[in-house]
């Protein structure tokens, strides 16, 4: 990488760095660019020559996270690994980026995350779900999804607005158990019909 490329992600980092900062402190609608230059320690032109504004800067930040989520699930079917396995790899990384997820789900694009996630987890859990292994065949597919989805995000929200309450391995493990007993037919605990 040369000396340029690294100075234009060393100020693309301090940039990003610099709205999370801000948005925990005050709100987003509040931050002006020029808050962001000087938090940032950069002029505003550097930001106007990565970002057309604050709105597509934090929109690029979410991209980010949202694609790496997607690479981590990519590599969790690759590699063939269990709910378990593959949730510990994602609380790690929310864990990781702590700061950046307890500031965007306090704030009010909060809603704008959430429906981003959303579409991952339906992405990516689609294909997954069978309602002919489950023990009442008479679930939608759709509602079943919309369950799963829901419910992991809730999950995750909660987890990271509560400070992270407990360590990532056992929210991760919690899960697992719950997606397993739903995606290999073991929710005996289910009525055999819904009505």
């Amino acid at each position: 990488m040369s000396k340029v490329d690294r100075r234009i992600t060393k100020s693309q980092e301090a940039i990003k760095k610099a709205v999370i900062e801000l948005m925990s402190e005050k709100s987003f609608d509040d931050i002006t660019i020029q808050d962001i230059a000087d938090r940032a320690n950069v002029n505003r032109g550097t930001i106007y020559l990565h970002y057309l504004d604050k709105f597509d800067l934090l929109d690029k930040i979410i991209d980010e996270h949202i694609n790496e989520l997607r690479v981590m699930c990519e590599s969790a079917v690759e590699m063939d690994l269990d709910f378990v396995d593959s949730n510990v790899e994602w609380f790690e990384y929310f864990e990781s980026n702590y700061s950046f997820f307890s500031t965007l789900l306090a704030s009010s694009k909060a809603s704008y995350f959430r429906s981003r996630f959303l579409e991952l987890l339906i992405e990516e859990i689609k294909n997954d779900i069978d309602t002919t292994k489950v023990i009442n065949r008479e679930l939608n597919e759709e509602v079943l999804l919309q369950f799963i989805v829901t419910s992991f995000v809730g999950i995750v929200e909660w987890w990271i607005t509560k400070g992270m309450p407990c360590p990532p391995r056992v929210i991760a493990v919690q899960l697992g158990i719950l997606l397993d007993g739903i995606f290999n037919n073991n929710l005996s605990t289910f009525p055999k019909e819904i009505k």
